[in-house]
């Protein structure tokens, strides 16, 4: 027989789940995110006035596998792919069109998975594209 205010295990489970949303919930709002990111590359990114638009979202959203080598998958597969004839580096393309990088993005290519709106907002993928697609001196 069980003491009258002991928790069952699975209230102890619902209790841990609570505390760990909530925890979720008060770093996400310590960050200042105005819009849902994916979690996982959510960073503190440094900008300037002349930073230009979409960098903050690529930095969250794509940096984790296309940001510099060697460590990231999505600029080493392009490495590969290229062979030095395109830069690997997304960030150093001028060729990318925004309808491309809108395929990509929503529909995956190979190891690439493809993003939900809930992971990469339609603003957020457009400040993307403005960011990737940007006049370059």
């Amino acid at each position: 027989m069980s003491k009258p205010n002991a928790l069952r295990p699975h209230s102890k489970l619902a209790l841990h789940l609570l505390a760990a949303a909530w925890m979720v919930a008060a770093l996400t709002s310590a960050s200042g995110a105005t819009e849902p990111t994916i979690g996982w590359t959510r960073l503190a990114v440094a900008v300037s006035a002349d930073t230009p638009r979409g960098y903050v979202e690529y930095q969250n959203s794509c940096s984790v596998c296309h940001g510099p080598m060697p460590e990231r998958p999505g600029t080493r597969a392009l490495a590969a792919k290229y062979q030095g004839s395109l830069p690997a580096l997304l960030e150093d393309r001028i060729d990318l069109k925004p309808q491309f990088i809108r395929t990509m993005v929503r529909d995956g290519i190979t190891v690439m998975p493809p993003f939900r709106k809930t992971e990469v907002t339609d603003a957020q993928l457009e400040a993307i594209i403005g960011y990737l697609t940007r006049p370059r001196p």
